[in-house]
């Protein structure tokens, strides 16, 4: 079943990656987790719970940790649209200032941006529900991938997947 969950992976990646871009531009980065790296990632979320006194890090690592794959997806190195529409927060594109660091991501983003990271995690479980594999979105994922550098970016979103008799991710 690894070998199955592996290709899912990729289909999603795939669907990720071809998702619509506002203005035709591409700044979504994309990442499979698999094998040893899912067992980091999980001890990375259960250690920043317990760092953080944040509730369900540990369950959600759990989850993570009994994954066949991990699906990463990320806005990287983004720039704005130019389109001067204010929906960021700022009455033009060039008011916006450079994202910087936070305790988890780095912001402030522009919105068209956080948008085409949205439809490309949108496409990608669209393509995993089509192939029947379980899966969850879950920032907490993002959270540690980017703190261990399985993934660059400014926002980093991951999604588990996993086959199996029942869905992991739910009822936990």
């Amino acid at each position: 079943m690894k070998k199955t969950m592996t290709t899912v992976a990729g289909l999603m990646a795939l669907s990720a990656r071809t998702a619509p871009k506002a203005a035709g531009k591409d700044f979504v980065a994309i990442e499979v987790v698999e094998g040893e790296d899912l067992d980091r990632l999980a001890e990375e979320m259960i250690k920043y719970g317990q760092e953080t006194g944040k509730k369900n890090w540990d369950r959600d690592g759990e989850n993570v940790r009994h994954s066949d794959a991990v699906l990463l997806v990320a806005l990287a190195n983004s720039q704005v649209t130019g389109l001067n529409c204010g929906a960021c927060g700022f009455k033009t594109c060039a008011e916006l200032p450079a994202a910087a660091a936070g305790p988890e991501f780095a912001g402030p983003l522009c919105a068209w941006r956080l948008l085409d990271l949205g439809i490309a995690i949108g496409s990608a479980v669209k393509t995993a529900s089509i192939l029947n594999a379980d899966n969850r979105v879950m920032y907490r994922v993002g959270v540690a991938a980017r703190r261990l550098g399985l993934l660059k970016g400014e926002i980093v979103v991951g999604i588990p997947i996993s086959a199996s008799g029942k869905s992991i991710y739910f009822d936990r």
